[in-house]
């Protein structure tokens, strides 16, 4: 992604009534933030920037993202996973693997300093790379959002990850309006098998007016028990169905990428 930088630096002027100047945590005074934040690039090459991301903790975030990382690196892509969560949940993921074992996807971590500098440095010997996002930091999900070709907001069925949602879809739809990226979409994850609660929640989000991807994750112990020996689902059973999920939101991840 060497970006010919057709990248002018905007800011909106957002009219913002006195009440509100004077509210500190307003959303609106974060939205206006947000939106300064952002720039409009050109980029020649067809390499897609990943970002999964979810403002709440615990949303499966991480887990999509290694395993996908994995998974893409499996097929043959040149893949680089960029952990930006200064918890470093993907890092330490990739140091439980044994020395020697199997092909792993490289990970690096980008959770300080300007993220898009450095992801146009590191995506010329890539030809995709994932981010996953940190929870709750806004600054560092509004960068991700900023250098991002495609955003996954992987969802679990709850009505809490639900409303976390919003913050991460307004940060895209904000983007969208001046650039018409990033494409993004919703990811169910960790639906639970035999229950309602994963049509429910696919109809809860269709208020956000954002995809809905028809492939997703189950609860299934194999994700915790492949995470835990810093692996995939993919090389610690092949055949199992929480490998089946992985290699399906990737095919489909690889038609919606622009």
């Amino acid at each position: 992604m060497q970006c010919t930088r057709i990248c002018a630096y905007i800011t909106l002027v957002i009219h913002m009534s006195d009440a509100y100047r004077s509210q500190r945590n307003c959303v609106h005074m974060r939205r206006c933030a947000v939106v300064s934040y952002f720039c409009v690039c050109a980029y020649t090459d067809a390499m897609p920037v990943i970002a999964v991301l979810n403002q709440k903790g615990g949303s499966g975030k991480t887990t999509l993202a290694t395993n996908l990382a994995q998974a893409a690196h499996m097929s043959g892509k040149r893949t680089l996973l960029v952990d930006t969560d200064r918890q470093a949940s993907a890092r330490q993921w990739a140091a439980a693997r044994i020395d020697g074992q199997g092909d792993p996807v490289p990970v690096v971590g980008l959770d300080v300093g300007p993220l898009e500098r450095s992801v146009q440095q590191l995506s010329r010997d890539y030809q995709w790379l994932l981010l996953d996002g940190a929870p709750n930091v806004e600054a560092l999900a509004a960068a991700a959002v900023k250098v991002a070709d495609v955003v996954l907001i992987p969802v679990q069925p709850s009505p809490y990850d639900i409303w976390a949602a919003q913050e991460v879809v307004e940060m895209v739809k904000i983007r969208q309006q001046l650039t018409e990226a990033p494409r993004a979409a919703f990811v169910i994850a960790r639906a639970i098998v035999g229950t309602q609660l994963a049509a429910d929640v696919q109809e809860a989000l269709g208020g956000y007016g954002l995809p809905i991807f028809a492939s997703r994750t189950y609860q299934r112990v194999l994700y915790a028990n492949a995470a835990a020996s810093g692996l995939s689902v993919l090389e610690a059973d092949s055949s199992s169905a929480a490998a089946d999920e992985i290699k399906a939101i990737l095919s489909e991840l690889e038609g919606f990428c622009p």
